[in-house]
């Protein structure tokens, strides 16, 4: 039997790769999608273009970043949407953003999705942006998020426990797996077999940490000379975060990749003998699945979500959150048990491919819109 096809309006902050993948997704799924974009140009982070079969629509928002002195025009600007566009229901997330909206403009059912920041971080802002919490998750129909941790936070806040499905947003096995890659365009960046990369991509934000990494480093180079590094991203601490390297006298030491678009992100992966993410806010985050689907040992901070998918000893380590210390001798200890790395990056793999794997998790939500309509 033929699955029903449903006509949605998918709400989110911009368009970034995350945005890309569910849009995709859905479309696939032989949905009518209409693409509603919050925020302008800055929130543009995503190199591919807006699928073919999705509608992207121009409205009074999606032009500058989100102000709460345009909270009425754009709930009712989007009220107008959902009477001429007509969906079977809304996707939308972060909540105290887009799913706010989406539920001031009385249009139901609401699938809320968090991304994870919403929940960990953003609603400890002001007690204005807890009750926004509350009252999106007391007046959606539904809600997804990726990690327990925070299906836990949105049941604190009110969310019905049984009107909730977690499943992690996963990766492309296909495209991010431990297979050796024709890495000559990156000769000059390959180290003697001897040097130990390690590697990190999360932005240069400071929920993200990667000063902590920069500390860490410091204090690993100053122990061990053949060690080297490759940052990708960037982000408003950068500045602080070359001060603390160059200070350190390390920053030949290190690689800037700057913005990696996915087609290229395997290859960088493979450079490296260890993952690193010093994040103190998480949901499952896809860059630590796409390091575990690609054989990567994973040296991670001791944060909720990061202990769902990191197990001690067996696909990687865990660190104390925003301990440079902790995380330096960490690292020394992987470097010293480098003969076992290849078996951890085996039980990496598995662990992507028992619960990272997107095509399967992508029908987790198709079977969501099925039971919302």
């Amino acid at each position: 039997m033929k699955p029903e096809t449903l006509k949605l309006i998918y709400f989110s902050l911009g368009y970034c790769t995350h945005d890309h993948r569910f849009l995709k997704a859905i479309s696939n799924g032989g949905h009518e999608v209409f693409f509603v974009q919050l925020e302008g140009s800055t929130r543009q982070v995503e190199d591919r273009l807006v699928p073919s079969n999705v509608q992207q629509v121009i409205w009074k928002g999606g032009r500058e970043p989100f102000r709460w002195g345009n909270l009425v025009k754009l709930a009712l600007d989007f009220r107008r949407l959902t009477r001429e566009i007509k969906p079977d229901l809304i996707h939308a997330g972060p909540i105290q953003t887009c799913a706010f909206i989406a539920v001031l403009s009385g249009f139901h059912p609401i699938l809320t999705m968090s991304w994870g920041f919403d929940l960990m971080e953003d609603v400890h802002k002001n007690k204005w942006w807890e009750y926004v919490t509350k009252y999106v998750m007391r007046n959606t129909q539904f809600f997804t998020s990726d990690a327990n941790v925070t299906r836990d936070k949105a049941v604190m806040y009110g969310m019905n426990p049984e009107r909730i499905i977690v499943f992690p947003w996963g990766v492309d096995l296909e495209h991010f797996k431990p297979e050796t890659f024709d890495l000559r365009p990156f000769d000059r960046l390959r180290a003697t077999p001897s040097t130990f990369t390690l590697f990190c991509n999360r932005s240069w934000e400071a929920r993200y940490g990667v000063d902590v990494l920069a500390r860490a480093f410091v204090k690993v180079a100053g122990q061990n000379e053949n060690v080297d590094l490759i940052l990708l991203s960037g982000g408003s601490q950068s500045a602080n975060i070359r001060r603390i390297l160059q200070s350190g006298g390390v920053l030949d030491r290190v690689t800037f990749g700057g913005q990696i678009s996915q087609t290229d992100l395997p290859r960088w992966y493979h450079l490296a003998d260890l993952y690193i993410s010093p994040a103190h806010v998480d949901g499952s985050s896809v860059s630590l699945m796409e390091a575990l689907a690609c054989g990567l040992p994973c040296l991670v901070s001791d944060i909720p979500a990061n202990r769902e998918w990191v197990v001690e000893n067996e696909n990687g380590w865990l660190f104390r959150d925003g301990d440079a210390d902790h995380l330096a001798k960490k690292i020394l200890t992987a470097i010293s048990q480098r003969e076992k790395l290849p078996e951890i990056g085996r039980a990496s793999r598995r662990s992507a491919e028992m619960r990272a794997d997107w095509k399967k998790n992508a029908e987790a939500l198709m079977n969501v819109y099925r039971s919302l309509k």
